[in-house]
């Protein structure tokens, strides 16, 4: 299983920036494709973005196309996720994940970190 750990969370207010960091334990996620999802009080979990493990295919939730970029760096086993003009239902915890077939539900999770964005 591969640790994940999120950074970068925290306050923002409408209309501002924050960039998200994912780093992984081990090289193993080079060959996985590596994404983002959130989940906001009382709603289901929403997959946001996800970049394959080459870095040439991305996919963006219709909510986030425009405003949210996601991007990784192979070296230091990490993956971003660049968030402007936040919204306040971009409020959520965002999750990162790593999945060698880009699954539906990835098999490895990190532990999340809380984005709150205030109107």
């Amino acid at each position: 299983q591969v640790q994940l750990v999120e950074s970068g969370g925290g306050l923002v207010q409408a209309g501002g920036s924050l960039k998200l960091s994912c780093a992984a334990s081990d090289r193993t996620v080079s060959d996985y494709a590596m994404g983002w999802f959130r989940q906001a009080p009382g709603k289901e979990r929403e997959r946001v973005a996800v970049i394959s493990w080459s870095g040439g295919n991305t996919y963006y939730a219709d909510s986030v196309k425009g405003r949210f970029n996601i991007s990784r760096d192979k070296a230091k086993n990490t993956v971003y996720l660049q968030m402007n003009n936040l919204k306040p239902e971009d409020t959520a915890v965002y999750y990162c994940t790593a999945d060698p077939h880009e699954a539906a539900y990835p098999s490895n999770w990190g532990r999340g970190t809380q984005v709150t964005v205030s109107s």
